[in-house]
């Protein structure tokens, strides 16, 4: 996108890869961003722009402010995992006893955050925007507070979840909270185009960015569901999983995250390029190819970080369904 706008870009990553998909102008730089003498040698006498993928902390922070005189303006890539509600509770404590979250919907950028520190992945990232910000004229930079990101080459792809159990024969799955969770979806595509609009417009602000459309977990399923060719029985359980490894889903939550996105129409004029039903063919695509060429774990280790091997505990799950009443 940056490419088409007429941008020089170099894009730099620790295996200096290309996508078939980019311009053959697109230059490539292998950087470990932790190295700054070497992200130092990548900025060299100065650029226009620098797009910040993987940021996390205040480390990474302390990086660009050093290169502050070298740099134009910045877009940093942050999460929607900054957010607490009233009560104290976000995503930090979605684990705990009565920790879930409740929000407002939809959530505005201007509502509070988690103290920052470096105890968590939300207090990193709240550290990071702090030091930015204060950066000011020195380096205008835009925060990007991106949702539940989907898109082919995800880490955590959570349409993981119902395209193995599609593939594994799975035609009857239980999901919790009544299937009406929701967790605002943020594609790929759309975050490039907040990329685009910001390097255009520099300043320093932060930005939710998320999707036009918020569908529920039960309404994902059915899609993913049409889009494979095969029809599931989803038995609904109303309140939290009702045993352990059943019923939890990368999107299964008690309250609605939505995120407002009036902030990014009127600072940068954004108008979103899909919506998640639509973004969704390429990733079950994609999802399906690398599902057929290896073992989910092998092909999705971050996966098996982030929610267990329990994802996908087929046995806890009859076992379950085949002891609950039925009318």
């Amino acid at each position: 996108a940056l490419a088409a706008d007429g941008w020089e870009v170099t894009a730099a990553s620790r295996r200096a890869g290309r996508d078939r998909g980019w311009p053959e102008e697109v230059r490539t730089a292998r950087l470990d961003r932790d190295d700054d003498a070497a992200l130092g040698a990548v900025v060299g006498d100065g650029v226009d722009l620098i797009v910040d993928m993987v940021a996390f902390d205040a480390a990474h922070a302390g990086q660009l402010a050093k290169l502050a005189d070298r740099v134009g303006s910045a877009v940093v890539i942050s999460s929607a995992a900054v957010y607490e509600d009233e009560h104290g509770h976000g995503f930090d404590t979605q684990g705990e006893p009565g920790g879930a979250p409740r929000y407002p919907v939809p959530l505005p950028e201007t509502w509070r955050t988690v103290a920052p520190g470096e105890g968590t992945y939300a207090t990193r990232k709240v550290a990071l925007e702090r030091e930015l910000l204060a950066l000011g004229e020195r380096m205008p930079v835009t925060l990007l507070r991106a949702g539940a990101v989907h898109g082919p080459y995800s880490r955590t792809p959570r349409e993981l979840y119902f395209v193995k159990r599609n593939l594994d024969g799975r035609r009857t799955r239980v999901l919790a909270y009544g299937g009406r969770s929701r967790f605002h979806p943020t594609s790929v595509a759309n975050v490039a185009e907040l990329v685009r609009l910001a390097a255009a417009r520099p300043g320093t602000r932060v930005l939710n960015a998320a999707d036009p459309d918020t569908p529920t977990v039960a309404e994902i399923g059915a899609m993913i569901d049409a889009l494979m060719g095969v029809e599931s029985e989803t038995v609904l359980v109303d309140g939290a999983p009702p045993a352990e490894n059943v019923g939890q889903t990368p999107w299964s939550l008690p309250h609605p995250v939505v995120f407002g996105m009036a902030a990014a129409r009127s600072e940068l004029g954004y108008v979103p390029v899909t919506t998640y039903a639509d973004a969704l063919a390429g990733t079950v695509e994609w999802l399906t190819g690398r599902l057929r060429a290896a073992e989910w774990a092998d092909a999705f280790p971050a996966m098996v970080a982030a929610y267990g091997h329990g994802l996908f505990d087929y046995a806890a799950e009859d076992a379950w369904l085949a002891a609950r009443p039925t009318a």
